[in-house]
């Protein structure tokens, strides 16, 4: 069928979901983030419209300059120029406390959740997943850029995950040459000071990975309340002699035919401990392959060590398989660098992108709470889902991405959304939640 194009003179936007947005913007006080500098204050809610809708460019703001509805959602005096908003945003940057500033709105967002526990034997923890993930910026000569543990040229922020839901607790930009252990334990102390201000019903669980297997990273996670499990380095050990260890002490089964996998838990202290530290649990998984998947010998017999540190009290095969669901955060990055476009910086300054990247971790966070929000209404949703975790992508496409007729009645903005629309009853009743915050 052949259709017929023409213009209208009416106002049709087609990104209503944005009124979500600055419903969540303003519950947790980014409007008035920059109170005394307006114009500022303007830039940077321009740029979290941007970030909500899977944009991260200083040139996609130009869409919207014509944009009532991008304007009034935000309450905005104007929507800035491109030119305009990388320089305020630049402005914005020289601030010395403007990332604190971001990361408070982080704090009072967060607050209005609830991060789901990890269940282990009847026991509830709350997961903290940090990593470091590499932002491939290659070929260019942003500052900052530099070669990553992957080979690439690019950041190698570190980032904070709390609750299986993966809502961002902290984000750090770094230089891509930066290894993952420096500025690690202060990092640790800020995340433990923001997790503080949560009632909490549960302890928490810190999960990291081997790069950051040092005494330094151990020692403020030791408290009340808080529980650690980290990839551990073999260093110089020697594989036979685990391997004896393994066979003395643990808990072999055979996978298959000339595999066997042995577990179990010994007690040592860390090599660099302080003298009045107590000593920790090793949980280990040791495999010893005497023939190949097809059945031929080898002459020698494979033996593949894993070690973690931890102060758990589960058993060795629960604590392998709750480091094994760490790798759940890689999905987290996966949203922030793919879905909202966020891997790719957009200023040639490390400071403005460490703003860029602050003020993405609360656009991340109020798109994964109207996801959440969303899956909580399960009587309105158009589809039948038993998924836990509503996608970032799925969430701009489809409460984000909306088209409405803007329209001017009675001193008032109205937005008309067309009512057969199926995910309009859980916009409607979301909207509803959010204004009343």
């Amino acid at each position: 069928m052949a259709f017929i194009v023409k213009s209208t003179t009416e106002r049709l936007e087609s990104t209503a979901g944005l009124v979500l947005a600055g419903a969540i913007a303003r519950s947790c006080g980014l409007d008035k983030i920059l109170p005394n500098h307006k114009s500022d204050n303007d830039a940077v809610l321009g740029m979290f419209g941007l970030l909500v809708q899977g944009r991260s460019t200083f040139e996609e703001i130009d869409q919207f300059r014509n944009s009532t509805l991008f304007q009034k959602t935000f309450e905005m005096r104007f929507v800035p120029a491109r030119e305009t908003l990388r320089l305020y945003l630049e402005r914005c940057a020289l601030n010395p406390k403007i990332l604190d500033s971001f990361r408070a709105c982080n704090t009072k967002l967060l607050a209005k959740t609830i991060p789901t526990p990890i269940v282990v034997a009847g026991r509830s923890y709350i997961p903290v997943d940090i990593d470091v993930s590499t932002f491939d910026n290659g070929g260019s000569h942003k500052e900052g850029v530099g070669r990553t543990y992957l080979g690439t040229d690019g950041f190698a922020p570190i980032f904070s995950y709390i609750g299986t839901e993966g809502y961002m607790l902290d984000c750090e930009i770094r230089p891509g040459s930066q290894h993952c252990q420096k500025g690690t334990p202060e990092y640790l102390k800020r995340n433990i000071d923001t997790l503080g201000k949560f009632q909490l019903r549960h302890p928490l669980l810190f999960r990291l990975d081997g790069g950051n297997d040092a005494i330094d990273t151990i020692r403020p996670l030791i408290g009340k309340g808080r529980f650690f499990l980290i990839k551990r380095n073999l260093r110089r050990e020697h594989r036979e002699e685990w391997l004896e260890c393994a066979k003395s002490l643990g808990t072999a089964r055979e996978t298959r035919p000339g595999k066997t996998v042995y577990t179990g838990t010994i007690t040592r202290s860390h090599p660099k401990a302080d003298p009045e530290m107590p000593d920790f649990d090793i949980v280990f998984e040791v495999t010893e392959r005497k023939t190949d998947h097809e059945g031929k010998s080898f002459l020698i017999p494979e033996i593949e060590i894993e070690t973690w540190w931890t102060n758990l009290f589960e058993s060795p095969e629960d604590i392998i398989a709750l480091y094994h669901d760490h790798g759940t955060s890689e999905q987290f990055h996966s949203e922030l660098k793919t879905d909202m476009g966020v891997e790719k910086l957009p200023s040639g300054k490390l400071a403005v992108n460490a703003l860029i990247l602050t003020l993405a971790m609360v656009a991340f966070n109020t798109l994964r709470l109207i996801g959440q929000s969303a899956i909580a209404l399960p009587h309105l949703l158009p589809v039948t889902t038993v998924s836990k975790r509503k996608r970032l992508r799925k969430v701009i496409d489809d409460l984000i991405r909306i088209g409405c007729k803007l329209v001017f009645h009675g001193k008032q903005f109205i937005l008309r959304i067309w009512n057969g629309n199926p995910w309009l009853p859980v916009f409607a009743e979301l909207y509803c939640q959010f204004q009343k915050q």
